[in-house]
């Protein structure tokens, strides 16, 4: 008897360009799980909305289409698996006021992610970004999903997901599957090159902190010989995230791009300089970073192909999303057309 497989949901926003943490905490997982689950991979476009400002709708489009460009060089199959634009579905919107309802304040005050943007922005904050976690919730609680592929960073946010369903199932009827996270310890949290404290992030304003995806390899070598290492002499290589979180970062792109553990990569720099390990570690982003780009700007080229996948995508999408959020509206006593 064939088992069915599980169903993993995993989402990025569009807003900015995919950088070398989307890589290597998200990106780089996807073209081996379809082969073992049920892979739903979707352009968070509404997220996006969060940081919307005048001067960047036009590129809202653009940027759409190159994370799927993005998602397909990096191995997304779309016969294995269903790409599809959130905005284009929209239960997502419908499902997130339901949760709503049912989301308690403190509970979204308490998100770590939201308390760290009041800290490193002088903005206004938007509602929208405070409410966040419930459009996730709503993407993921819409297909039945089953693992939550996440960087460590959105951890709370699956709990708070899996709160909600379990609240809806206890309250209602039973319909939302209670989904586990599904992360990888290694790289699920790549940190600013010139911060190492912080989390690489593809909005961060001084760009020397950020590699990003499709960047010029000259401007990722001088950043990555930039990059923060420390003040010991003779230099010291070894993985310590307190004492050392800037060598600690390169050790940890290094070892999930060339899967060589940590302890081997510290046997092997054992007498080496901190150049050496800079070097290491351009090499093997290089390759990474040229296969990603060739691909990429094939896919790029052909802009009927990449509408005609996302349309298919979201076809396949709303027809799952439809019948979870039918049977929502059912046990709130909801009628429909």
């Amino acid at each position: 008897m064939k088992l069915k497989k599980l169903t993993v949901f995993s989402a990025i926003q569009p807003s900015g360009k995919l950088t070398i943490g989307n890589y290597i905490s998200v990106l780089k997982h996807w073209k081996k799980m379809q082969n073992e689950y049920k892979c739903i991979f979707c352009i968070a476009d509404l997220h996006s909305l969060t940081s919307f400002t005048k001067e960047n709708r036009i590129l809202k489009k653009k940027s759409v289409l190159d994370t799927l460009a993005l998602y397909l060089a990096c191995g997304v199959d779309p016969k294995k698996s269903i790409i599809f634009i959130q905005s284009s579905v929209h239960e997502h919107s419908e499902l997130n006021w339901i949760l709503s309802c049912i989301t308690y304040y403190k509970e979204l005050s308490r998100m770590t992610q939201f308390k760290s943007k009041l800290t490193y922005t002088s903005k206004k904050i938007n509602t929208g970004l405070f409410n966040y976690p419930i459009l996730m919730a709503s993407d993921i609680l819409l297909y039945n999903t089953d693992k939550v592929h996440v960087g460590q960073d959105q951890k709370q946010h699956v709990e708070l997901t899996r709160n909600l369903a379990i609240r809806f199932n206890s309250n209602y009827k039973k319909i939302f599957t209670v989904p586990d996270l599904l992360m990888y310890d290694l790289g699920s949290k790549i940190m600013s090159l010139k911060d190492p404290k912080r989390k690489m992030s593809k909005s961060d304003l001084n760009k020397k902190n950020v590699i990003f995806l499709l960047e010029n390899p000259k401007e990722i070598l001088k950043k990555i010989k930039s990059s923060i290492t420390d003040s010991d002499i003779p230099p010291k290589i070894y993985f310590d995230s307190i004492k050392k979180p800037g060598i600690s970062n390169l050790l940890i792109i290094l070892s999930t791009l060339t899967e060589i553990s940590i302890k081997e990569l510290e046997k092997y720099f054992i007498g080496k300089s901190y150049i050496d390990l800079k070097k290491e570690v351009f090499n093997i982003l290089n390759i990474h970073i040229l296969k990603i780009q060739k691909k990429f700007f094939i896919y790029r080229k052909d802009i009927q192909f990449l509408k005609n996948i996302s349309n298919i995508g979201s076809k396949k999408a709303s027809k799952i999303a439809k019948k979870t959020l039918c049977q929502v509206y059912d046990s709130l006593g909801i009628l429909r057309k």
